[in-house]
């Protein structure tokens, strides 16, 4: 193996890096194309003069994550003697460097893979570098931008909630993790604020708890969660949160789910993965919400705020000054989760977030020493609403329906008629996990390319024959409800006869009522597209 270059320059442009090597002579420069992966030799006149430079120890490799590929540097050295007349170094510090541009900076635009909803779309496109311009990348998700007042003072203040591509899907149908990590209902969530020039940013996550589980819709209200016995889990949530601490840095878990009924084996679950990992960058909380918030006790959310509230201002958030400095770093996140990750989770996001903003908004002058955002009626009813209007815009993308518990979020106090209209959405999310959201999960697979229509292969998929209980036993049970409720209210010629007939048409109309609950997935809207185990 030849001698490797000492001393290095990589320079950074959107496209490409540039490693140039530095020793006496040298005109060598390593060009890695960071959409095609390619690696070229070039000379130190290829490199453009637009590229960001700085001074690197040497190239430690790359790596593939579920997130894409990364360049590794060595950004600093010790030198530790001599061996034969060899220096012998020792590599200090280290940079992980994303093949795509940070998602962490304001300062660069940038199309990151995992919130690209439409690149498969775009495939055809996208094969064509003359064509580029023409792709334009789609998010979905949620995003508001408002122009706010405190003390006279104008700044906008902007809401994004990114949803992942991978492991897109419905509620019911899409839980857990995949065999690379990516984890059900993924949003990052980026609360942004501009003054004058100053720029902050704070950033969430949320996910389905990371290993491999399931919970098909089966006609009952609430399925049982199932946790997947012949899997590796570890595999799977090592790999998820692999990718989460290199994108993001230290990673604090808030477990929102019950720590009781069919919730409890979940939470139990994860929080033996996160201890077997036992790694120092992750940090586990449980926080049974239902059971600290029961009766009405919605002031209990503080209890969890507080305790988060040291670790919160250690990882901090980013921010540059109207000079363009950088002044701040956010190192670390929350990722939070519920059982859908929307609920829950939404409100507990829009406590945190607050809370950073409360820091922002003093640091670049616009809050005085002692003023709290909830003085700001004004900004109050802004921020509120829009982080209930997220809460309802994921939760309609996954659940059907907008989010539960947004009245809290909206007033700060949980309501009579926010409980009303909890209970109207949980009966339409109800319906739509069983009757229409296999056809939505099919919808989604094909935009997704998770699906890929071949015409050599016939009909299509979607024209599936339903068995004969599917038709059969709901005409069987409503004949023998509407004769039961015929009977009672056309009284035979004597009560004996009245109730013979209403005691046998109820039983048959509960015998079939039993019989369809007992093969529940037999008449659920399943999807077509996908194969059973890929949903698992």
């Amino acid at each position: 193996m030849a001698t490797a270059y000492q001393r290095y320059n990589l320079h950074t442009t959107p496209e490409k890096f540039f490693i140039e090597a530095c020793d006496e002579g040298a005109d060598a420069v390593l060009a890695i194309d960071r959409v095609s992966n390619e690696m070229t030799l070039k000379g130190k006149k290829d490199v453009p003069p637009s590229a960001v430079t700085r001074p690197i120890c040497g190239i430690m490799g790359t790596v593939r994550l579920v997130a894409g590929m990364y360049l590794i540097v060595i950004t600093r050295k010790r030198n530790v003697g001599s061996l034969l007349g060899h220096a012998v170094w020792k590599a200090v510090d280290f940079d992980v460097i994303s093949y795509k541009k940070t998602v962490l900076h304001l300062s660069e635009i940038q199309a990151d893979q995992r919130f690209v909803w439409n690149g498969n779309l775009l495939r055809e496109l996208a094969a064509q570098p003359e064509l580029h311009k023409f792709a334009l990348p789609v998010v979905h998700g949620f995003i508001v931008m408002k122009p706010c007042r405190m003390n006279g003072k104008i700044f906008e203040w902007i809401l994004i909630s990114r949803r992942s591509c991978f492991r897109a899907g419905v509620r019911y149908y899409v839980r857990g993790i995949d065999s690379e990590g990516h984890a059900a209902n993924f949003v990052e969530t980026e609360q942004i604020v501009l003054y004058e020039g100053a720029k902050a940013s704070f950033i969430q996550t949320r996910g389905s708890i990371p290993f491999y589980w399931s919970q098909r819709p089966n006609l009952k209200y609430k399925p049982k969660p199932v946790i997947n016995k012949t899997t590796n889990h570890i595999d799977g949530f090592q790999r998820h949160f692999d990718s989460q601490l290199l994108i993001y840095g230290k990673q604090t878990i808030l477990n929102l789910v019950n720590q009781k009924g069919s919730e409890k084996p979940l939470a139990q679950a994860f929080a033996k993965m996160v201890s077997g990992m036992n790694n120092g960058m992750l940090n586990y909380i449980a926080f049974d919400f239902h059971k600290e918030c029961s009766h009405m006790r919605w002031d209990r959310l503080q209890i969890l705020v507080d305790d988060v509230a040291e670790t919160q201002d250690q990882y901090s958030y980013f921010m540059v000054n109207p000079e363009g400095k950088t002044v701040a770093q956010q190192r670390g996140l929350f990722r939070s989760n519920c059982m859908d990750c929307l609920d829950r989770t939404n409100v507990i996001q829009s406590l945190l977030a607050r809370r950073s903003l409360q820091s922002q908004l003093q640091r670049i002058g616009v809050l005085n020493v002692g003023q709290r955002i909830e003085e700001q009626a004004e900004f109050e009813k802004i921020y509120k609403n829009a982080w209930a209007d997220n809460a309802n815009a994921c939760a309609v993308q996954y659940a059907g329906t907008g989010a539960l518990k947004t009245d809290f979020t909206r007033t700060g106090k949980r309501t009579s008629w926010g409980l009303l209209m909890d209970g109207w959405n949980s009966m339409i999310r109800y319906y739509k996990n069983n009757f229409s959201d296999g056809f939505r999960q099919d919808s989604i697979d094909l935009f997704l390319g998770n699906f890929a229509v071949d015409e050599s292969d016939g009909p299509t998929p979607l024209r599936v024959q339903k068995d004969w209980k599917f038709l059969t036993l709901p005409i069987i049970m409503l004949v023998a409800f509407s004769m039961c409720i015929v009977c009672l209210l056309m009284a035979g010629d004597t009560w004996t006869e009245t109730l013979a007939y209403v005691l046998f048409w109820g039983a048959a109309s509960a015998i079939t009522a039993t019989i369809i609950l007992f093969n529940g997935q037999d008449f659920v809207d399943a999807p077509k597209l996908v194969h059973k185990e890929k949903l698992d």
